[in-house]
């Protein structure tokens, strides 16, 4: 049995075709492959500044790929950003987020397209096993100063929490300063 489709109607039917099949890659291509993004804040400043525009790679996210100290990676900003001293188990200092969105659209919206996220970018310095420790306006790294050719001279580092840390096994420890 053969449908009788009037030509305008099948030509109409053949572009929203098309249409929903680039919008499903370009989805595709923006959650495994890579993303377009600008930088909403001065915390890199030196490597990145505020308004930039960066291409995010997201295959190594896709792959599992082992994240090197120095790297720059974006992530999800936790729910509570400033923990009070009682809400931190610094045994794990690892960081915590509420309830995701709820509903469908709410869901699309915030992890495929990301419109509701906000996301930090930071560098990487301290991997599994590293310990980091803050004092005196310095970073020490396994016990030594750690090299940040990248700030302004002059530049002093303050934690008001992790004072002190040994970063937990497939965790790596992120920091961005002004």
């Amino acid at each position: 049995m053969k449908l009788n489709i009037d030509p305008k109607v099948k030509n109409i039917l053949e572009w929203v075709y098309c249409f929903i099949i680039a919008i499903v890659i370009a989805l595709l291509i923006k959650y495994f492959i890579g993303t377009p993004t600008v930088v909403k804040h001065v915390s890199m400043k030196n490597t990145l500044q505020e308004g930039q525009r960066l291409w995010l790679n997201r295959w190594c996210r896709t792959v599992h790929a082992e994240f090197k100290r120095g790297d720059i990676i974006t992530f999800e900003a936790p729910t509570v950003t400033f923990p009070s001293l009682e809400d931190v188990d610094f045994d794990n200092p690892v960081a915590r987020y509420g309830e995701g969105p709820k509903g469908l659209w709410a869901k699309f919206n915030y992890y495929v397209l990301e419109k509701t996220k906000v996301s930090y970018i930071k560098r990487i310095i301290g991997v599994s096993g590293d310990e980091i420790r803050i004092t005196d306006g310095k970073v020490y790294l396994n016990g030594n100063i750690l090299d940040e050719p990248y700030l302004d001279s002059g530049t002093i580092t303050e934690s008001q929490l992790f004072t002190d840390i040994k970063v937990p096994e497939r965790i790596c420890i992120c920091y961005g300063r002004q």
